[in-house]
């Protein structure tokens, strides 16, 4: 009986042993493939921070300016006219919704990174010393000191205005229709002028639709509705009436017509200004830059002025290229009271040719309080943007802060650089002020000089 139990007991461990061996292989099993698991998700996050350094190790900031001349370059903004609100941040957070993403522990590079591309987007257009010395040159068209012959007065001015008449006229700003407010501005202007200066007046992009459908017509469609002569109000006037806005905006072709309109006023007898009033850009694919340039380098040798009436940040760029081809004066203007201050520049300026003309040289004397108002008006504008722009972007970044795009450190950082920068933009124009002031003391042609001679030793 004690040998059977024996035997029932050996059995039973036969059993129980192998049941347990299985089992122990079993929870072996399964914390080796929890290890081999813990370990694969390991490796992805490990590849991930390694990732992560290579991209920071990448990323190069591109450099602030660091003159007034590379800040002058800088394109302007896509969101030049964003108005960040604190009472809609919604809309903030969809127009900048491409920035970089610097909500988790971002390096110095990235918030680098992150405040340049911001800036970009919001660049103001900045005004350097070039701007500035064609504003003095052609204000000092006539003087006797002006070497340039393309700024010195002729027996004969000729002004001629062309005129945008795409679809996007018949909006409005300022309450007014745009085409309503440049046709009674333009009205205004031609009231003004002195007997014997002789005005033209060319629309383009007023045939059609700016539907796809007639794009080919519009883009083809560019008239002169007042040849250039002596002003007859009442045909003027009747022709100016006649401009609808509705197509396209062809502005190259608009270029090269107006140069056959003034071929016969060859620039040894003839003071020929052109002046292209425009709310966007050229939508015709018709090389508006290289037709400026055209007109520019012929015989009939005019001074191009570019007026953006109401214009985005796209129109305002190109639009300024084509000031920039012809050495000429860019000029956003809002509304119609601002594109009146603008063309009544003109219209001083055909005063003084008729004063010219009759040999009132008292009258032709420069005063310096002219001079004053304008280095006020520049500094002013210069300092405007950069306050503005200073605020727009702080206003921006504290929106992305309180919605969890940015941390509080990151913040603190990017508020102190926003800060340096634009204190560094108005010391920049404080220096310039003072130095305008200075070459006030002397003649235009003098500060020209001094201008262009310090403006190329700092494009050096």
């Amino acid at each position: 009986m004690r040998f059977n139990l024996k035997i029932i007991l050996l059995a039973i461990l036969l059993i129980i042993l192998p049941a347990c061996s299985k089992e122990e292989k079993e929870v072996e099993g399964k914390v080796k493939q929890q290890a081999a698991e813990q370990r694969t998700k390991q490796v992805p996050e490990k590849e991930n921070k390694n990732k992560n350094k290579s991209e920071e190790k990448s990323i190069e900031p591109e450099p602030l300016p660091s003159t007034y001349e590379e800040l002058a370059d800088l394109p302007v903004g896509e969101h030049v006219n964003f108005n960040p609100k604190l009472g809609e941040p919604e809309k903030t957070l969809e127009a900048f919704k491409d920035l970089p993403d610097i909500s988790s522990n971002p390096s110095k590079k990235e918030l680098d990174h992150f405040y340049r591309e911001l800036l970009k987007m919001v660049q103001k257009d900045f005004k350097g010393p070039e701007a500035l010395i064609r504003q003095l040159r052609f204000q000092s068209i006539g003087n006797p000191d002006v070497e340039d012959s393309r700024y010195q007065f002729k027996e004969n001015l000729n002004v001629e205005i062309i005129l945008d008449a795409s679809g996007s006229m018949a909006q409005s700003t300022g309450g007014k229709v745009k085409m309503d407010a440049a046709k009674d501005t333009i009205t205004d202007f031609v009231d003004q002028l002195p007997e014997g200066a002789k005005v033209g007046l060319r629309v383009y992009g007023h045939k059609g639709s700016n539907a796809d459908s007639d794009k080919k017509l519009s883009c083809s469609s560019s008239e002169i509705m007042y040849p250039i002569s002596p002003i007859d109000k009442g045909k003027f006037q009747s022709a100016l009436n006649k401009i609808q806005p509705t197509g396209w905006t062809p502005i190259g072709l608009a270029l090269r017509e107006a140069k056959k309109d003034l071929e016969q006023f060859d620039g040894t007898k003839n003071t020929n200004i052109v002046y292209l009033v425009s709310d966007g850009v050229s939508t015709c694919n018709d090389n508006p830059v290289q037709a400026a340039k055209d007109l520019y380098n012929s015989n009939i040798s005019p001074i191009i002025n570019v007026i953006g009436f109401d214009v985005d940040a796209k129109g305002q760029n190109q639009l300024i290229q084509i000031a920039d081809a012809t050495e000429g004066i860019y000029q956003k203007v809002n509304d119609e009271s601002e594109l009146k201050k603008e063309l009544e520049k003109i219209t001083d300026l055909a005063e003084t040719w008729k004063d010219w003309k009759e040999k009132n040289m008292q009258k032709l004397e420069r005063k310096k309080i002219q001079n004053d108002l304008e280095i006020f008006g520049y500094i002013t504008g210069e300092e405007y943007n950069a306050e503005f722009e200073k605020v727009e972007i702080g206003l921006i970044m504290h929106i992305l802060k309180e919605n969890g795009k940015i941390d509080d450190e990151s913040y603190r950082y990017l508020d102190q650089k926003n800060n340096e920068y634009h204190d560094w933009i108005k010391s920049e124009v404080k220096k310039f002020e003072t130095e305008l002031k200075s070459l006030n003391e002397k003649s235009y042609t003098e500060a020209i000089k001094a201008l262009e001679e310090k403006y190329q030793q700092n494009a050096q």
